[in-house]
Order: C-alpha cells, then structure tokens, then sequence
C-alpha cells in the first residue's frame, strides 16, 4: 500500500506542479494582455472589447491549433496599423470580414509550405526583429506613465524592483503577478489617485459569441478586403514564426512551424467570427510567459479563460489594477526582449560589418514604419545582396602553363552565379601568344545558375574564336546536370 501512495504521488505531483506553473503563467499574461488588446483597440479605432474578444480568441483557439507550444498570440500594433484604415472608411463589419479572410490566406500560406520559408531568414535580420520589437514595447508604455507625477514613477521603479529581486528569494509565485498585486494592493490601501485600466475604457460585459460580419457578399466587397487581408495575412505569419524561432531557441525545443501557420489562420477566422480584429504571435506576452515557466498549450488556454473571466466576472477588481504595475511589467519586457549583447562595441567590432548593417536597417525600417513585414522583408533582401556580393568577390580563378607552353590550366575556386560572371570571364587570357589549348577545370567550383553556365560557354566560345581548344572538366554531379541541360541555350539567345 505504502508503494503504491508513494508512486501515485511521484506520478501525480510533477503533473500538479505543470499546471500550477502554467496557470500562474497564464494568470500574469491575461493580467497583461489587458492594457495591450485596449491600447491596440484604439489604434485600429474599434471598441476596446474588439481587441478583448480577440486576444480570448487566438489564445483559446491556439491552445488546440498552435504548433508552437506556449507562444501567446493577441491583438498586435502591427496588425492594428494594417487594418485602422479599412474600418476607418468601411466600419467594423468590414474589419472583421478581413479578419476571416486574412485567416484563409494564412491557413492557405500554411498548406502551401510558406513556413519552409522561415529558413531564409538570417540571424541578423531576427536580431535587428527583436531589437525593434524591445524599443516598440518600451515606446508603447510611455503614454501611461509620461506626466503622470512622481508617484507613478515610483511604483513603476517599485515593481521593476520586486521583478528583478523577487527571483532571487523564491520562484514560487512569478514575479510579474506579485508585482501586479502589489502594487493594486498599495494603492487600494493608500488610496493613491492614478491611472487604471478601467480608465482606458469599457470593458465587455459578456462572453463573445459567433456572427457573421454584416457585409455585403459580392466582389466589390471582395476588392476592398482583399489586399488589407492579405498584407494582414503575410505580416500575421512572419510576427509568429520569427517569434516561434525565438521560443525554440530559447526553450532548446522545436515546434511545428507548419501547423503554426495554418493554426494561426484557423484562430484569426474563429477571431473574425467572434468579433475581434486579427492578431499574431507576440514577443512580449511570449517571453513573459516563457520566463514564468510555461512550457506547453495549457498557458494558452488558461491566459484566455482567465482574460475573459477577468474582464467580465471580475470586472471591478481588474479596472482598479495601476497601470504602473502593468508598465513595470512590459518595460521590464521591453528590456529583457532587446538582444544587448548585439550591440556591444566587442560584438559590433568582431562581427562582419554586412551583419551589423542587416540587423541595423531591419530594426530601423520596423522602427520607422512599424511594418514588421516591411522590415524583416527588407532586411532579408539586404541580406540576400550583400551574401551575393561576397560570394562574388569569392570566386577566384588560377592557372598554370604546361612545360611545353602549348596548354594552360585555369582551376576555377568558388560559387558560379549571376554575380561572379564577370570576375571570372576577366580572368581568362583568350589571346594568349603560344598557348594551342585551355582546360577549365571547376572541380573547386559549384555552378548554380543558368547565368553561370552562360558565362563558361561564352569563354568556351572566345577561346574557340582565337583557334584555341578549350574544354571543361572537374563539374560536379549538380552542375554537370544543370549544365547538361542549359549549355547553348543563353549563347543562341544573344
């Protein structure tokens, strides 16, 4: 008997402990997802319970479709700067229209492999990501604390403190939560005058329920949405799949980044339906509830239920939290999300300068515009040209004179693409006085485009004029093919 008690608590415990931990981690982000879903509301110009509904939303609805365990996805400023000008000029019902069909190109993205995509974003460009993303979250908390007197800098200085100390004397209760609740609890007993989330608005008073948005169902109406869904879609998909790479790397764990994406177009569908704007994974929320200790869904699905349990049962006490106490929370956040070891002068001085460059003008263009999309887009394209350019400069070209003088050997080192054309047709000598025969050999050489085998039929071709024999030895298996297949088509063309 004693055995068998003694294996149902070692089997029993650690599952207890699991759900304490993602139950208190879901507690403090649904605390701080508040503010946030408001803040967004606003900027997108709908109702606060729009924002609300569909923070509730995703994480519920990610909690059974996400394929990154533990990401929090809600209402987003990125997303709610794409969308404000569609429900300016339309209203609402257009806005949650292309919400649902921004979901339908996500999961459609999703089927279609666009998270294979994921693997071409360089390291720089997700540093200069979070870069922006750390200074985005700190900006957005200035308006609640900016003038605001010397009391709610020093409880915001307050919670920073328990934040940072709390972790040191013990891990029982995250740090972010009991910061929130002391922080109420001072200025509910000093009867302290300062902003509090219900100053920022309504909250809802019910739960969501499902409608379809009140739009007419014809191909005008198809016009209108369509490019604000699908910049939504596209923006939605790289937020969330940079910021599950960020969580993999941090939790040293993979995730199913093609059930991600189509999850998240399944979330902002069901978003859509219940009346809320679209959304995306966040950094923010995701790294306070990583560094709360969650580790799987049950985050997701609890920060959701007690979001709306918050927000409508409990609707007096969350109205009365200081918005200090959620500013000390994000602003720490903001903090720990930027990459300062990127910019240190050691790092800055040891690393390529093309990599410095890249993370630079990612964050700058996010930072300008606060179109993530635009940003990581640029940034990889940035990439691209500088990775071309170096590879260009790469490629070198050898050559030695047999004893006799009557054949020269040119050895070909490096990448053979549109941009190493040039350098390597200038390194060969096609008139050289003697020399009866060349031999080209790309044994040290792989061929990648049909530009390059352009380039090594036209030196075949100069040499040939100029009575000399040339041929082409040492391809490998792929550019043998590639060249198998291309060889004479792009000399015809000219």
């Amino acid at each position: 008997m004693t055995t068998l008690r003694t294996a149902w608590r070692r089997a029993t415990l650690p599952r207890l402990s699991v759900l304490r931990t993602e139950a208190l981690s879901g507690l403090v982000v649904a605390l701080a997802l508040i503010p946030n879903a408001v803040s967004f509301s606003i900027i997108a110009g709908v109702d606060p319970s729009v924002g609300l509904y569909a923070a509730t939303i995703l994480a519920v609805a990610l909690a059974f479709l996400g394929g990154r365990p533990a990401m929090i996805s809600t209402a987003t400023p990125a997303m709610a700067l794409v969308v404000a000008p569609l429900g300016r000029e339309y209203g609402v019902d257009h806005l949650l229209a292309a919400t649902v069909l921004a979901g339908a190109f996500q999961v459609a993205l999703g089927l279609a492999g666009a998270a294979r995509l994921m693997r071409f974003v360089p390291s720089s460009v997700v540093t200069g990501f979070v870069n922006a993303l750390g200074v985005m979250i700190f900006a957005a908390q200035i308006p609640y604390f900016a003038g605001d007197g010397w009391t709610v800098y020093a409880m915001i200085a307050a919670g920073l403190a328990v934040i940072v100390l709390l972790p040191r004397l013990t891990r029982a209760v995250p740090a972010p939560l009991a910061a929130i609740i002391l922080l109420t609890a001072a200025a509910w007993a000093g009867g302290l005058n300062v902003p509090t989330v219900g100053d920022m608005g309504r909250l809802p008073d019910g739960l969501p329920v499902p409608f379809l948005p009140d739009v007419p169902l014809s191909w005008e109406t198809l016009r209108v949405i369509a490019p604000t869904a699908l910049t939504l879609a596209l923006v939605g998909l790289i937020e969330s799949l940079i910021t599950a790479k960020l969580v993999d790397d941090y939790t040293e764990t993979g995730s199913d980044k093609a059930r991600e994406a189509r999850g998240q177009g399944w979330a902002n569908i069901l978003s859509g339906l219940f009346g809320g704007m679209p959304g995306c994974a966040t950094v923010g929320p995701t790294v306070m509830n990583v560094r709360s200790g969650a580790r799987t869904r049950l985050s997701l699905l609890f920060a959701g239920v007690f979001l709306i349990a918050l927000v409508t049962v409990f609707d007096g006490l969350v109205a009365g939290i200081p918005m200090a106490a959620l500013v000390a929370v994000m602003a720490y956040v903001a903090a720990t999300t930027v990459d300062w070891r990127s910019l240190h002068p050691r790092t800055v001085r040891r690393l390529p300068w093309s990599e410095t460059l890249v993370m630079a003008v990612t964050a700058g263009i996010i930072l300008a515009t606060h179109n993530l999309a635009l940003g990581v887009g640029t940034g990889v394209l940035a990439s691209m040209a500088l990775f071309a350019r170096n590879a260009a400069v790469v490629a070198e070209v050898t050559s030695v004179l047999d004893p006799e003088g009557g054949t020269r050997v040119y050895s070909v080192h490096g990448e053979l693409f549109f941009g190493s054309r040039e350098q390597v047709l200038h390194r060969f000598d096609f008139a050289e006085p003697g020399v009866r025969a060349v031999t080209i050999d790309l044994s040290g050489a792989h061929v990648w485009d049909a530009s390059a085998v352009a380039a090594l039929d036209q030196a075949v071709e100069r040499f040939r004029k100029n009575g000399v024999e040339a041929a082409l030895t040492g391809l490998n298996a792929p550019s043998a093919a590639l060249h198998s297949n291309v060889s004479g088509l792009m000399v015809e063309a000219r």
